[in-house]
């Protein structure tokens, strides 16, 4: 059973950066595609980006593109999330998710992941 705590979050003011962290134990990570998602009040949860196992990228959200970044640090058994010239449109809970299958694989939609972090806050505002 994998689990995920994501941190990171908080409140700043639009134009500044985030970086989220989402921290899996136990570990094996290395093995696991992983998403970042994120819900705004009232609205559903979208995919942003992805990591595959190898280590490539996938962008769902096109108002991130360009702005966000993932990453995985497999030793430490994390990814990250780094967000840069927020605006007050990203503000949101942010999840990290896994798909737990045998070929762990990126997917836009959320019914693919079965393993869920609590999510974390991100407020952009002045």
């Amino acid at each position: 059973q994998l689990r995920f705590v994501e941190s990171g979050g908080g409140l700043v003011q639009p134009g500044g950066s985030l970086r989220l962290s989402c921290k899996a134990s136990p570990g094996m990570l290395r093995y696991y595609a992983v998403a970042w998602f994120r819900q705004a009040p009232g609205k559903e949860r979208e995919a942003v980006l992805c990591i595959a196992v190898s280590g490539n990228t996938t962008a769902y959200a096109d108002s991130s593109e360009g702005r966000f970044t993932i990453s995985r640090d497999n030793a430490k058994n994390e990814v990250y999330l780094q967000m840069n010239s927020l605006k007050p449109e990203d503000t949101a809970v942010y999840y990290c998710a896994a798909d737990g299958s045998m070929n762990s694989r990126c997917y836009r939609h959320l019914n693919h992941y079965n393993y869920w972090g609590q999510g974390t806050q991100v407020t952009v505002s002045s």
